[in-house]
């Protein structure tokens, strides 16, 4: 299922890296919990319709902004939140929920990318992360192995093949810093193909690395 929050128009410039701060208030309607340290079952967007002001970002007409996950819990103690609380920054708050059923896409559809697509894995000294753009030979294959681990996790077959459409002739790399750490991914639409549960599986946890923080949104 997904939820999209459609929220106020802000009354403070948005910074460009403000994924921190919709993290930090996804965790705060969840309350405690353990997600911090899991791999994501879930996706998170980016902001919609921002205009370039300046130094930052501005929705003059609101924006919105989705969660999508497969497990129901999870979204009901999401929803609970927010009921409690539904500011969020900037003068930006939830002023109207939307709910989603995930749709049945078959054994293939192509997705487009909501937020860049990040690919990364731990270089031979363990100490710094490699990234990976369609160019490379490896990214298919990467993107592919982690939504594997998720189904697998999820107790979905992992009969799923992820690469990023060929035909695609404009793909974008779009660099953010999070945490302190400048990361850098894809914006380039993606098909996957395999079991059906499988490819409804990918909508709604996302495509590629750090989901949970923003990354490989799917529209």
């Amino acid at each position: 299922m997904r939820i999209y929050l459609h929220l106020t128009p802000n009354r403070e410039l948005v910074p460009f890296n403000y994924q921190e701060s919709l993290v930090g208030a996804f965790h705060k309607w969840l309350g405690q919990n353990e997600l911090h340290d899991d791999i994501s079952l879930y996706s998170l967007s980016w902001l919609s319709g921002g205009q370039l002001r300046g130094k930052g970002l501005d929705f003059p007409n609101g924006s919105t902004f989705f969660i999508s996950a497969p497990s129901p819990d999870l979204l009901a103690s999401l929803m609970d939140g927010l009921f409690k609380g539904h500011h969020i920054r900037w003068g930006m708050e939830v002023d109207e929920v939307t709910i989603q059923r995930t749709p049945q896409f078959g054994s293939r559809q192509r997705f487009l990318a909501q937020s860049p697509i990040l690919i990364k894995r731990k270089r031979v000294n363990g100490k710094h992360h490699q990234f990976y753009f369609p160019k490379d030979a490896e990214a298919n294959d990467f993107m592919t192995e982690t939504l594997q681990q998720k189904l697998a996790k999820n107790g979905i077959p992992t009969d799923v093949k992820v690469y990023f459409d060929p035909e695609y002739r404009n793909p974008k790399s779009k660099k953010t810093r999070y945490g302190g750490i400048d990361i850098k991914g894809t914006l380039c639409p993606v098909i996957v193909e395999g079991d059906p549960r499988a490819v409804a599986f990918a909508w709604e946890v996302g495509i590629g690395n750090s989901t949970g923080i923003g990354f490989g949104a799917l529209k």
